[in-house]
């Protein structure tokens, strides 16, 4: 699933190539992803012209003209791409298409068809889509005190790696950088979350702000199958220290990594960096 930073990178490769366009149609061959159903979409977006695009988390916000807003979460597998050519034939894993005046195309691709977009009137979507309602702050200085961290992890006594992955904690931390920031910090993954030290936690919130804007300036992480709206890799894979390098030696003490299921998600952790709270 792309993660904050590779979302960013979309929204940012995405923005230059539609802009000021205007839509002339919208289809789609699996209406389940218009949350709203295909003929909102058109009464709403046919002669609108795209404004800006912003991120909130995981989420994309794509504004329109006459204050509105599609609100998209990639999940799994979605990509989007600009066609320059409408009539330009689709393979089958495209399923949401956006025709400008200029006769390109917006495409959303996805696989396993998990990716859902939902029309809102601009400036509602906190409180009308269920997974911005409750979104926690982004992971910047800025945005993200330790004094808040803290106070969200006390309420958990759930494994620390579980609780990182709940938005609700900070916005856009998903399996990838979960595992790594946990590493960077020296905590085993699962140590419950309400028993983690003021020391811990200051490292480990240090660790989410500056690895996710290592991971933006590098692009994203190409682990599986990501790419940005341009068709670019990202090129932070070969920045991680433990995410997929179970059998290895950890980077900082040469340890193996192991991986373990926590929460049914697999984890990647140095056992030796990464001990257990006695």
């Amino acid at each position: 699933m792309p993660e904050l930073p590779e979302v960013e990178t979309v929204r940012k490769s995405l923005a230059p190539l539609i802009i000021g366009k205007q839509i002339k149609q919208v289809g789609t061959d699996w209406p389940k992803i218009l949350i709203n159903g295909l003929p909102a979409f058109h009464k709403a977006l046919i002669g609108t012209t795209v404004i800006n695009i912003d991120r909130r988390g995981k989420y994309l916000l794509l504004r329109f003209s006459d204050e509105r807003t599609v609100v998209s979460h990639l999940r799994m597998e979605g990509k989007y791409e600009l066609v320059a050519n409408s009539r330009q034939p689709k393979d089958k894993f495209v399923h949401v298409w956006f025709t400008f005046t200029d006769g390109t195309q917006l495409r959303y691709r996805d696989m396993r068809k998990f990716g859902r977009m939902q029309l809102v009137a601009t400036g509602t979507e906190n409180q009308v889509v269920p997974g911005l309602a409750k979104i926690g702050p982004e992971p910047t200085a800025a945005t993200f005190t330790v004094a808040d961290f803290q106070q969200r992890l006390r309420r958990h006594h759930k494994p620390i790696k579980s609780v990182i992955l709940d938005q609700s904690v900070v916005a856009g931390v998903g399996n990838i950088y979960a595992d790594e920031t946990l590493w960077l910090a020296k905590i085993h993954p699962e140590t419950p979350a309400n028993r983690l030290t003021l020391t811990e936690v200051t490292a480990l919130h240090d660790a989410i702000i500056t690895e996710l804007a290592a991971a933006i300036a590098a692009g994203g992480t190409s682990a599986h199958t990501y790419v940005d709206a341009q068709g670019n890799r990202g090129s932070f894979q070969d920045h991680l220290h433990v995410y997929d390098r179970e059998g290895t030696p950890c980077d900082r003490c040469g340890t193996i990594i192991e991986k373990i299921k926590v929460g049914q998600r697999g984890t990647h952790f140095c056992p030796f960096c990464q001990k257990v709270h006695q």
